[in-house]
């Protein structure tokens, strides 16, 4: 990686450095050789916060199943998980969650035009209801720090109950993960772009 910032690890592109197996209790080893393995459901391995989690192997340990399960154990579609992370990255300017996780909503059919409204902070006309509903309840949280009765309702009617809740949830444990991200540094890696507009309109 060239031009890091200089308490930027060469080797892991954070802050700390990348987590060595053999300093590592048994379960967090389990972890880490599901992150490294060539059968990782990662997009980046130890190369991002489950790298990072793994330097508080406890964390790891018992934030890993709620991690699976909130990206691939809920009813919710692909699409619609990756749309909500996508607008949970962009409230947090979270330039590296945003660069792997464009790619993966666009794999799961998520639009060129529904990502280019979630990036650049667009209306949502042309959205169909299900999208609608998750930028919206996703602007709401992050940008408002409330979800009026109108949202909610239309996210409702839209989700349900329980589907609702794991689709909060995972909001939740991205803009977790976009405050791990920003506290530790996280660098892109090497050929990825810097995507998200800045405060001031121009990428970083």
């Amino acid at each position: 990686m060239a031009d890091l910032p200089s308490d930027i690890d060469p080797d892991s592109g954070s802050r700390l450095p990348l987590p060595r197996r053999e300093n590592l209790p048994d379960a967090a080893r389990e972890i880490f050789d599901r992150l490294a393995g060539p059968s990782s459901r990662s997009l980046v391995g130890l190369y991002g916060p489950g790298g990072l989690r793994l330097h508080s192997p406890d964390l790891a340990a018992v934030t890993q199943p709620v991690n699976s399960y909130l990206r691939w154990g809920t009813n919710l579609p692909g699409a619609i998980r990756e749309t909500a992370i996508l607008v949970t990255a962009r409230a947090h300017d979270c330039q590296f969650e945003w660069a792997q996780h464009e790619p993966a909503a666009l794999a799961e059919g998520v639009s060129p035009a529904t990502v280019e409204i979630i990036r650049t902070n667009a209306p949502l006309d042309g959205l169909d209801d299900t999208e609608a509903a998750v930028v919206a309840l996703g602007r709401a949280l992050f940008e408002d720090r409330r979800v009026d009765a109108e949202t909610y309702e239309r996210a409702h009617a839209v989700f349900g109950t329980r589907d609702l809740v794991d689709l909060v949830s995972l909001m939740g444990m991205y803009a977790a993960t976009a405050a791990l991200l920003a506290t530790f540094d996280i660098q892109l890696r090497p050929g990825q772009e810097a995507r998200l507009p800045t405060r001031e309109g121009k990428p970083e």
